[in-house]
């Protein structure tokens, strides 16, 4: 029974559309952080005690975006709504670097909207 219901709610997720207002600006942000876990090196991204690459990260990340629906506007929303934690147990999302070193991922990604946010003003 469980696993149905699991089923069905990955189901809703990826039908349900996406009635958020997000600004094109905002947009790209989000575009820029997810493209930034995608293509992360050497990194694994630890889930609910779980790891998983590069690629799965984004791919996660995207299904959350696209349920999240209206609550994300921005990309602060994005980060708080959807790279956070888990919604399902509440454990907050890590990235696991190859030294050894471990970052919340809402903290590394508010780190590297900063870092873009810098990028393009001095580019101005």
């Amino acid at each position: 029974m469980g696993k149905f219901f699991t089923i069905l709610f990955l189901a809703a997720c990826w039908v349900m559309p996406a009635f958020a207002q997000t600004s094109p600006a905002e947009q790209q942000k989000i575009d820029y952080l997810i493209h930034t876990i995608e293509t992360l090196q050497n990194a694994t991204f630890i889930r609910n005690g779980s790891e998983y690459d590069a690629q799965r990260a984004a791919d996660h990340l995207r299904l959350k975006l696209r349920y999240a629906g209206d609550r994300v506007k921005t990309a602060d929303d994005f980060i708080t709504c959807c790279a956070t934690a888990s919604s399902m147990t509440g454990e907050k999302y890590q990235i696991k670097f190859q030294d050894g070193r471990v970052v919340e991922a809402a903290i590394f990604l508010r780190n590297k909207l900063d870092e873009n946010a810098a990028e393009s003003k001095a580019r101005q």
